[in-house]
């Protein structure tokens, strides 16, 4: 899922911000050593944090239905996981870099959520939406100093991306069959029938 996230950001970026321009993407950690291995304009994706969005955590099982319309199985909601990514632009120039991180803010801001037409894989069997952020404030426990300090580099200027992407847990249940409308129980001499209505359960004996 995360691959797949990281090629919807790269088309984006590419595609839609950038509007078709040859700069590189990366997503390595922008450290001090890649940076100085750097030769051309690059837009630098890193992933830095991978966490569970628990506010569209969602409870129970969802129903997956045969061709006739019944219940084949059941199975646990997917859940969504927050990727936060740290977007920067690296030229010769601060002012370039400007220029791009502006561009790229303009792009990211155009959508709510990534483009469905970007989605592959498990992201586009699951046909749901993808929300998607820039710029928010970071979490408490998260600065942004502390990322560039964990990376050995100097603060630069950024883009905060948080992409929720679902996943699926592959837990599945397979359903029984549908419930008959009669059920005939053997009592010795007598044969009890119960019947299932709107209504409730009757039961009627029926001698032999």
């Amino acid at each position: 899922m995360i691959h797949e996230v990281d090629e919807a950001l790269r088309r984006l970026v590419r595609d839609e911000a950038l509007r078709g321009s040859d700069l590189d993407v990366a997503f390595d950690a922008p450290t001090k050593d890649w940076a100085a291995r750097r030769n051309a304009p690059t837009v630098n994706i890193y992933l830095y944090d991978i966490r569970e969005d628990m506010r569209r955590r969602q409870r129970g099982l969802l129903n997956e239905y045969d061709a006739q319309g019944q219940v084949a199985a059941r199975h646990l909601p997917p859940r969504h996981m927050k990727l936060s990514y740290l977007v920067t632009a690296w030229t010769q120039r601060a002012e370039d870099e400007h220029r791009l991180l502006s561009d790229l803010l303009v792009g990211f801001l155009r959508y709510d959520a990534v483009p469905p037409p970007l989605l592959t894989g498990s992201l586009e069997a699951l046909a749901l939406p993808v929300p998607m952020t820039v710029a928010l404030p970071p979490p408490e426990d998260r600065a942004f100093a502390d990322v560039w300090s964990a990376l050995g580099g100097e603060l630069k200027p950024s883009l905060d991306v948080v992409v929720s992407a679902p996943v699926s847990s592959g837990r599945k249940v397979d359903a029984g069959p549908p419930a008959r409308e009669g059920v005939q129980l053997n009592t010795g001499a007598d044969r009890v029938r119960h019947t299932v209505s709107g209504d409730g359960v009757s039961m009627r004996r029926v001698t032999q």
